[in-house]
């Protein structure tokens, strides 16, 4: 188990997260920037090492009725890790919008080091990877649709 010097280490090593000490010793982290009422990342991390992190929206944790989860027995990855999408579970949703807006048009061409061409259109909603008039591949995110485009080497040209 992790002491709560480890534990306050790893924490304090997110600088989004603003320290908050509560009463018995206990320490909040919030997350300022938050996209709804909720700010607590972590929850009454305490000396003993108990504490709690916000993990409602993540469906890979059992949470209690707060939507929080005991990291007693975390170890510094799963702590690292839980704390990263718990920060990107309350990113307002408009940065998201806006971001996906700067960085998708509505019609992109994609070449890899083979100068093979694919080109990733915005339809109904969907991200669709054509290969000439064929569909390659269609996604419901841009993000996803760009992580499969480079994960097969491809990267963004102009068109």
């Amino acid at each position: 188990m992790l002491s709560f010097e480890d534990k306050l280490k790893i924490i304090e090593s997110f600088p989004q997260l603003e320290r908050k000490n509560v009463s018995l010793k206990r320490v909040n982290f919030h997350y300022m920037e938050s996209g709804s009422d909720k700010k607590n990342v972590v929850y009454h991390l305490h000396p003993n090492g108990n504490g709690f992190v916000y993990a409602d929206k993540l469906n890979e944790y059992d949470t209690d009725d707060k939507g929080m989860v005991n990291i007693r027995d975390f170890s510094k990855e799963e702590l690292r890790e839980i704390i990263v999408k718990s920060i990107q579970s309350l990113v307002p949703d408009i940065l998201e919008e806006k971001m996906m807006e700067e960085e998708s048009a509505a019609e992109e061409k994609w070449v890899d080091s083979e100068k093979n061409t694919l080109h990733l259109l915005q339809e109904e909603g969907f991200w669709n990877i054509y290969a000439g008039a064929n569909l390659e591949n269609s996604f419901s995110s841009y993000m996803e649709a760009c992580e499969y485009l480079k994960e097969e080497g491809f990267n963004k040209s102009p068109i």
